[in-house]
């Protein structure tokens, strides 16, 4: 039997179709995303979730005009599918592929860029408001998860959406929440009655005439509401959306297609602010995925008659190696706590939850929250560690700033998937927050060049009460160093020498996951008779002093690399420190990221993309030297490279700033 995926290259293609094609569509559209996510990777579980709500809207509404607006965007690839994107699909999240979420400059489809949860509300009433101002006519749909749904803009969406009284729909994708029998044929009667034209336009024409009459129609007005209110809230959870001004239909079984065509058929022809409870399943049609939604979020290629990984590394990440420990320190210390944003599992605290489920709180997707109810924790003698993704993390930062760096709380942030993560692109890549941490007053920054410094850093800031404290660790996993359950107490601000060779030309000064490549690098210099010096700093606020004026006044040149942005980040700190002092070496260079957002991609890709791998930083350091590779080893301007430094201040200045 010839395939109808073949046929579908845009969602004109799918108005052909009759009621079995859809449903046929359905199941190949499934395989499709199977077939292909376990070659690629990617979100597999919320889009095998969507398949039928996808299709529904496709098909009864007039896209790109009407719009379509996705939250968080990984239950999106069927949307892409269908929007002529089938072709390119084997490409999503690979570098110069289509994005693993929805995208402005991919597609005329794609009618908000998203990544982060809980913004299709208030993108979508925005894009509202515009259509009424420019007196144009289409619909606006939002669809946003019941996760996304924790986050406090969603709620202030609604709010501001109810009170503006805008046409628009929201469906609330609702993964899980089951519709049992019993209440399942209720809610089908209640949103069957809902949605019938003959009794909206007959509840309207009533609503009409009692709103003409005075005292008595505001009387039956008010006794109607409350009936229809009372019923509802015994039958169905729509009460809060009713009351934030939104007519509530559900819930509505997700996955039975003809259901969904007919209900989605009369929402259309509703006006105003209009909310459609789906339940769905995440995972739908994959056994593996449904039985282990979590797991199956967000994965590498895996086995799919196994739902094995193709990749699975003997090394613990840095994830799982911040959860052991802090567990480990959890056995001694009472008044640590975990908190997470949704993030259970993918920050390690999976442990710690399990061991500890009192002292383990998860808030849901609600970073702001997080960081406050933290704050709030540390007042009364607790210390809180709030584990959140960097780019998540960057949710918060009016918290961090007012609730916990002012009142000089003793937060601990531990800060994963910090720099570049891969294929998740710009809106997951944590390049950010060595820039928005670092000149807050009262914070100190952490990076560890290893898993067992991580280790060491997570005690350091255990034992810290003198305000919050940040450890910033990358995704992936560590370089194979044994853990260790006897932990280090690392002197706050201090910096280590991890390697030396003869000579001081240079000093290059390292952050984080960094340091070993420096480390690749100075072994390649030393061939060209380089003298190096690798400096782990460590800590990035507060500066080692005594090791900057070190450098300064005894290495000929100085780079510093980082896995952040350079504006603002370790290398401006650095020259800031020598700007204030008047201290002026010869030849300093900053290397990490450039000002743009970086697309997606494997990290071996995208780091030799903006030379921060081994053969890229060689290539850019022996150029700042004046080396000339081709001349084996020889210095091409030596005369301007052998130069000592000359310090402008007395050696008394220096041993004044040390």
């Amino acid at each position: 039997m010839a395939k109808l995926i073949d046929q579908i290259n845009s969602p004109a293609d799918l108005k052909q179709l009759d009621l079995p094609q859809l449903m046929q569509l359905v199941e190949e559209l499934r395989e499709f995303v199977i077939s292909t996510i376990s070659r690629t990777g990617g979100h597999l579980a919320p889009s095998l979730g969507v398949v039928e709500l996808t299709l529904a809207l496709h098909y009864l509404f007039d896209t790109p005009k009407d719009k379509l607006v996705w939250d968080v965007g990984h239950q999106a690839y069927i949307h892409k599918i269908i929007t002529g994107r089938k072709d390119k699909f084997s490409t999503i999240r690979q570098y110069k592929g289509i994005s693993g979420f929805p995208k402005i400059s991919e597609s005329p489809y794609d009618h908000y860029g998203v990544g982060h949860a809980s913004t299709s509300i208030s993108a979508a009433l925005g894009i509202a408001a515009a259509r009424d101002l420019m007196k144009e006519d289409y619909k606006v749909v939002a669809i946003i998860g019941d996760g996304a749904l924790t986050g406090g803009l969603a709620f202030e969406g609604l709010n501001n959406a109810g009170s503006l009284n805008k046409d628009l729909i929201v469906v609330l994708n609702d993964n899980k929440m089951s519709i049992s029998q019993n209440v399942g044929a209720l809610s089908k009667y209640l949103t069957t009655l809902i949605t019938n034209p003959l009794y909206n336009r007959f509840k309207e024409d009533i609503w009409e005439m009692t709103g003409k009459m005075s005292t008595l129609g505001r009387r039956i007005r008010s006794a109607v509401r409350r009936v229809d209110e009372g019923v509802k809230a015994i039958i169905v959870p729509g009460l809060l959306f009713e009351r934030l001004g939104f007519r509530y239909i559900g819930p509505v079984d997700g996955h039975n297609l003809p259901e969904m065509l007919r209900i989605f058929h009369e929402v259309k022809k509703m006006r105003g602010p209009i909310l459609v409870h789906v339940a769905t399943v995440k995972g739908k049609g994959y056994k593996f995925a449904e039985e282990n939604a979590s797991k199956f979020h967000g994965l590498n290629p895996f086995n799919r008659q196994t739902g094995l990984s193709n990749s699975i590394s003997k090394l613990p990440s840095y994830s799982a190696v911040f959860g052991k420990t802090l567990t480990t320190l959890a056995d001694k210390n009472k008044k640590l706590v975990a908190i997470t944003a949704a993030m259970s599992i993918g920050t390690g605290l999976n442990q710690f939850a399990e061991k500890y489920p009192e002292r383990f709180f998860d808030v849901g997707i609600a970073e702001g929250h997080a960081v406050t109810f933290a704050a709030g924790l540390a007042t009364q003698g607790f210390h809180p560690v709030a584990a959140i993704y960097s780019s998540f993390l960057q949710r918060s930062y009016d918290q961090i700033i007012h609730d916990v760096a002012l009142q000089k709380l003793p937060v601990i942030f531990a800060i994963d998937r910090a720099g570049l993560v891969g294929d998740d692109g710009p809106t997951h890549h944590g390049t950010f927050d060595l820039s928005y941490l670092r000149h807050i007053p009262n914070m100190v920054v952490m990076a560890p060049k290893d898993e067992r410094e991580l280790q060491n850093m997570i005690y350091t800031a255990t034992n810290y009460l003198d305000g919050p404290i940040a450890i910033r660790y990358p995704r992936g996993n560590g370089i194979g160093l044994p853990l260790t359950d006897n932990f280090v107490n690392l002197p706050i601000g201090k910096s280590e020498t991890v390697y030396q060779t003869e000579g001081q030309h240079l000093a290059i000064l390292a952050v984080g996951n960094m340091v070993y490549l420096a480390i690749a690098v100075a072994k390649k210099l030393e061939e060209y008779n380089i003298g190096t010096r690798v400096v782990n700093v460590r800590f990035i606020k507060p500066l080692d002093r005594e090791m900057l004026v070190e450098v300064a006044q005894h290495n000929q040149a100085i780079v510093t690399i980082e896995d952040n942005v350079l504006q603002g980040g370790f290398g401006s700190a650095v020259l800031e420190f020598f700007n204030a002092h008047n201290l002026n070496p010869t030849k300093i260079k900053t290397l990490g990221l450039p000002d743009e957002f970086i697309e997606q991609g494997d990290l071996p890709t995208l780091y030799h993309h903006l030379k921060l791998d081994e053969a890229g930083l060689l290539e850019t350091i022996t150029q700042f030297l004046g080396i000339d590779l081709n001349l084996n080893g020889k210095l091409k301007r030596p005369e301007k490279y052998l130069n000592l430094v000359k310090l402008t201040e007395a050696k008394e200045k220096i041993s004044e700033l040390i």
